[in-house]
């Protein structure tokens, strides 16, 4: 079993968590739906907008059509600009995946007028694009800005019935993890697991294909991509999207046999790839816990979906609430389940 250190106890690592940075700044988002209200509803094309990793549109064939962006964390830019440009080719690959899509193709908005560190994003946009083989096909860049800020738009195609929505989640499924453990701490931002910069663009391909293998096999009813909320941030988000909560065993969440760091920072991870999903029953949990781990990943059942509305955790003494979602909000976005 997991043991949290007598610095960390339960209740303790529940309030660290739930004032996670990575947290807190998802709940502005609530303030722009709000105002942008039903816009993403607008014209015949969208089957989901908000609260998605990517927005899922109709184009009248056996295809949908997944459109997402994502903004780089200034604090990551500022930290290491290569990496920052790595990664915004990883995330936006990765919310196309986590929905059991097929990225397409990138576009980028570069914000900077230092020539440095226009350099160094788009050595870190090509790296990536080399590693994940996605094509970056266009941008635009701001060469005069007072801030430096990056941003990258992406495009990908999912068979529509094969579709992995992030509010699908209902009681009593089970709560599945599944983590790239085969990784290091990012050695200028010690809150990414770098996993894949030392990876074949061929092993990082067979990771991502076992998104798009347990969507065509309808083996989930809910995930998403672990992001910068962490992975208990990021199954926060997904029972917002679904209007339940969780009970969640902390001993059994993927963890690298490292004494790098604590367990809290774990938790805390931006990992290379990594995913939480909700399945039915044990049966199908076992199918995805096989091929993720036939994909290089290590992957379990970590919990259980109820209608509490309260995301809770046990070291199998005591149990705590992270994210009471019955009067506090993460994203503040609770959405229809897919298609309705």
């Amino acid at each position: 079993m997991v043991s949290v250190k007598e610095d960390e106890e339960l209740e303790s690592l529940a309030e660290a968590l739930r004032n996670f940075e990575g947290v807190k700044r998802k709940r502005a988002i609530t303030d722009l739906v709000n105002v942008l209200g039903d816009s993403d509803k607008v014209g015949n094309r969208t089957i989901m907008g908000f609260g998605e990793d990517a927005a899922v549109l109709e184009m009248g064939d056996d295809n949908f059509i997944l459109l997402a962006v994502d903004g780089i964390w200034g604090k990551l830019l500022n930290a290491d600009p290569w990496w920052a440009g790595y990664c915004s080719v990883l995330v936006n690959v990765n919310d196309i995946t986590a929905m059991g899509g097929t990225p397409l193709a990138m576009v980028n908005l570069t914000s900077t007028q230092k020539k440095d560190i226009c350099s160094e994003l788009g050595r870190g946009m090509e790296d990536g694009v080399r590693k994940f083989g996605v094509p970056m096909v266009g941008g635009h860049l701001h060469p005069d800005t007072a801030y430096d800020a990056l941003d990258v738009g992406i495009i990908g195609t999912v068979k529509r019935d094969s579709v992995i929505y992030s509010n699908g989640a209902k009681p009593s499924d089970k709560v599945l993890a599944a983590i790239d453990l085969d990784g290091r701490i990012y050695p200028s931002y010690n809150l990414a697991w770098d996993t894949t910069s030392k990876k074949s663009p061929a092993e990082i391909k067979r990771q991502l294909e076992a998104m798009v293998e347990i969507g065509e096999k309808k083996l989930a009813t809910a995930g998403k991509d672990i992001s910068n909320p962490g992975t208990l941030g990021t199954l926060g988000m997904l029972l917002e999207c679904s209007g339940v909560g969780a009970m969640v065993e902390l001993d059994k969440i993927p963890r690298p046999d490292s004494e790098q760091m604590s367990f809290e920072q774990w938790l805390k991870m931006y990992p290379g790839t990594g995913f939480v999903l909700t399945v039915e029953n044990e049966e199908k949990g076992a199918e995805c816990i096989k091929i993720f781990r036939d994909a290089g990943m290590e992957a379990s059942i970590i919990g259980e979906v109820d209608a509490s509305k309260k995301l809770r955790i046990t070291d199998g003494a005591e149990t705590t609430t992270v994210f009471d979602l019955n009067r506090e909000i993460i994203t503040g976005i609770v959405s229809k389940k897919g298609g309705e």
